[in-house]
């Protein structure tokens, strides 16, 4: 596996960089229409309703027929008791579905379906902690409101009805255990269609059974998953298979195309295989290695990161590695919570930044450059999640993509890359969270346990924080010391000063070096040496951090002429101003400003007098600033206190 991932390093970025293009607006595009996706498919229901079981399996059998706008079948529910006493089952099922009977133990059993919840009464109390099932038999036409869960629609001509349940559509178009507390252990999938068409699902496809004019597809997944990933998809699909080789070991990527595009999409789907060796090496195995990954196209706009099967409209390099990029973090863990979308969104889209940065890395700054951009476009907001009744907040492009992805990337570049990779290593397969769902807290300790640092300075700052700093450097040199000082400015008022590690890159016409400060303060002062001439100071140049107008200021500074000598500079104790010239007798005034342009003090000298000397031990080392007025001219200039 590393020797092919290795082969892929040196190989296979010469070859991308002449074939991927970089778009500065995909991510919008592809947050766009996941946003516009999910519109309408958010519901109110007391989760206590349903915190008493536990789901461990669906087998849901379905009918499609993509000329008509219909659903009809049955849902099996194995479930849990998690509790004494139990003798109702609630499920989330909207109530544009019919339902046709429910069956326990092989009889049929009394229902309420009403406020698009579906309550099965059992003729006896359930026990606790003992697997039991009951099966919903229903049709219907599900609901449709321009964003709908479950959509029929055509392509060349050709029907086709697929699904996109996320955050809470899946109650649309069967009954179901809605919400981020639960997941099935596994699920077994039946879909039923005319000839002509294919049934898709997750998993592994295990038999196409024909019966009579039908086809009856299965499809079995043995893993755990999010009700809001489970999918169908059913049309003509043209198929065929990329192979991701792991040394002696491959894994199948099947892909569902429309016939009339199968084969343009052929020659773009294979980039998936250096993406998913990439991730496999940073993050660990493919988390559904032992099936399969897959795409299937369909008609909306961006992607859907349905577990092993993704749906996506299109087959650019960003929204490829989007979505495979879910598979490790909103499918193997998914965010526990709407609040925490950032788990998902955030990561998924830094993901496909390092796509870039493995692959194609011509583009890898240009990624970042952009993400920093549209986060200061505006200056508040939080990754954290503040309103989870709007899906125009929860998926906001901003927000919990880029900036989530950002303040990751902030993460890395505070701590380096082992600290980074191996906290989300060790965040992905935890035990108590792989498979499962996580939220920042967790993500945050996992972080704490491989630093060795209490983060929750950076969290409250970037994660619940809203906005972003600027900096105002002011700058000099004096033979091969710079100085300068870093004041900074928030865009919101909810984070009083934003801590972060900052480059700096001092450069001339031929040579540059960046160096890293640690800026914990407004006014923080620095003296660094730097063995050439400097012309300039450039505040991050490569994009690292999440700033925005920021402003670099360079001191003029007085150099020892005939009439005015400074010395020593650099200064410890003290610090000499030699004054020279055709005028003795004219009185003269030196004011000295700290680096924030305070006025510390004021001397003057008496006629007749050629200097004068300033005490600096009460001076705290580093920046100031003189002026020294004469009765007809002046001087400005700066000196540096070391100890």
């Amino acid at each position: 596996m590393n020797r092919t991932f290795i082969w892929f390093c040196l190989l296979v970025p010469a070859l991308l960089q002449a074939q991927v293009t970089f778009h500065a607006g995909d991510l919008m595009t592809i947050a766009k229409a996941e946003q516009d996706a999910y519109a309408g498919k958010l519901f109110q229901r007391d989760p206590s309703n349903t915190d008493n079981y536990d789901v461990q399996w669906y087998k849901c059998n379905w009918n499609i027929d993509p000329p008509v706008r219909e659903i009809s079948g049955s849902v099996t529910t194995l479930f849990i008791p998690g509790m004494p006493g139990i003798d109702t089952l609630i499920l989330d099922m909207n109530d544009a579905l019919l339902v046709d009977s429910v069956v326990y133990h092989d009889n049929p059993v009394p229902w309420d379906h009403e406020l698009n919840i579906l309550t099965i009464r059992f003729p006896v109390t359930v026990q606790q902690n003992v697997a039991d099932s009951v099966t919903v038999y229903y049709h219907g036409v599900p609901p449709d409101n321009g964003f709908g869960a479950f959509t029929q629609s055509t392509h060349d001509g050709t029907p086709v009805v697929w699904t996109l349940s996320e955050p809470y559509g899946s109650s649309d178009w069967w009954p179901c255990k809605n919400g981020l507390t639960d997941k099935a252990d596994s699920i077994d999938i039946y879909i039923t269609t005319p000839l002509a068409y294919k049934g898709v699902s997750n998993g592994l496809l295990v038999s196409e059974q024909q019966v009579g004019k039908n086809i009856i597809w299965h499809w079995k997944h043995r893993y755990p998953i999010a009700t809001y990933l489970i999918c169908i998809a059913v049309t003509n699909y043209a198929h065929y298979l990329d192979q991701v080789p792991f040394g002696t070991d491959t894994l199948r990527v099947d892909n569902y195309i429309y016939p009339e595009d199968s084969a343009s999409v052929a020659a773009q789907t294979g980039i998936i295989v250096p993406m998913i060796q990439l991730f496999d090496t940073l993050f660990g195995v493919y988390p559904f290695q032992l099936e399969k990954y897959g795409h299937a196209q369909f008609g909306w706009g961006g992607g859907m990161e349905h577990q092993t099967m993704t749906f996506v409209s299109s087959f650019g390099f960003e929204l490829l590695a989007h979505e495979l990029a879910h598979q490790w973090f909103g499918d193997k863990i998914t965010c526990g919570s709407w609040a925490d979308i950032w788990l998902n969104e955030g990561f998924a889209t830094y993901l496909s930044g390092l796509c870039y940065e493995h692959l194609a890395p011509v583009y890898w700054e240009r990624f970042r450059e952009v993400r920093v951009n549209s986060i200061i476009a505006y200056p508040d907001g939080s990754v954290f999640c503040t309103d989870t009744t709007s899906v125009s907040r929860i998926f906001d492009g901003r927000l919990s993509y880029a900036k989530g992805a950002m303040i990751l990337h902030q993460l890395r570049w505070i701590f380096g890359d082992t600290i980074f990779y191996t906290a989300l290593k060790n965040y992905l397969f935890d035990e108590s969270l792989a498979y499962g769902f996580a939220r920042t807290d967790q993500f945050k300790s996992h972080f704490e346990n491989v630093c060795g640092q209490d983060l929750t300075w950076y969290f409250d700052d970037w994660f619940t924080g809203e906005g972003f700093p600027s900096y105002q450097i002011n700058w000099g040199q004096t033979g091969d010391t710079v100085s300068f000082t870093v004041h900074q400015t928030q865009s919101h008022p909810s984070v009083a000063f934003f801590e972060m590690t900052i480059p700096v890159q001092f450069k001339n016409t031929s040579r540059d070096t960046i160096l890293r400060f640690s800026n914990t303060f407004s006014g923080q002062t620095y003296s660094v040496a730097i063995p050439f001439p400097v012309d300039s100071l450039k505040l991050d140049p490569g994009y690292q951090l999440i700033s925005g107008s920021n402003t670099i200021n360079a001191l003029e500074e007085h150099r020892s002429t005939n009439d005015l000598r400074v010395y020593p500079n650099p200064a410890n104790d003290h610090l000499t101003f030699l004054m020279n010239g055709s005028r003795y007798d004219d009185n003269a005034e030196l004011s000295v400003y700290d680096h924030s342009g305070r006025l510390l003090e004021v001397l003057r000298r008496s006629p007749g007098e050629t200097g004068m000397i300033l005490q600096t031990l009460e001076y705290f080392p580093g920046l100031y600033f003189y002026l020294l007025t004469r009765q007809n001219s002046q001087f400005r200039g700066k000196f540096i206190i070391v100890r």
